[in-house]
């Protein structure tokens, strides 16, 4: 890209849960912003309307406003359809910014993928 951001990449991954039940994870790499929503979305619409699922931001440097409304649209998504979600892998920054905005209420805040599933 020629603004110097970095492309998000999602990819589906499993790991198990505290009960052994696999559990899906959605790993996104890159900058999330507005640009990020066909790589988000496609990857959510796999993984949507089941089990709890595992959102790992460990390898995200920035996430722009437009990147933070479509996280936050997955996440009222995902609680409308009663689905549990944990997050895990924020930088302190963005750590911040989601408790700042409350994204906590709509799913699970952890510093790691362990922390995550066993919340689940």
């Amino acid at each position: 890209m020629q603004d110097g951001t970095r492309a998000t990449r999602t990819t589906i991954d499993r790991t198990s849960g505290p009960d052994g039940a696999t559990l899906p994870v959605l790993r996104f790499s890159g900058d999330i912003s507005a640009a990020s929503k066909e790589s988000m979305f496609g990857a959510w619409r796999n993984v949507s309307g089941g089990g709890p699922v595992l959102l790992d931001f460990s390898k995200v440097g920035h996430i722009d406003s437009g990147g933070v409304g479509l996280i936050i649209t997955i996440l009222v998504e995902a609680s409308k359809a009663g689905q549990k979600v944990a997050i895990f892998g924020l930088t302190t920054t963005n750590q911040h910014v989601f408790t700042l905005l409350g994204i906590g209420t709509l799913a699970g805040l952890h510093k790691d993928e362990q922390t995550a599933a066993a919340s689940l």
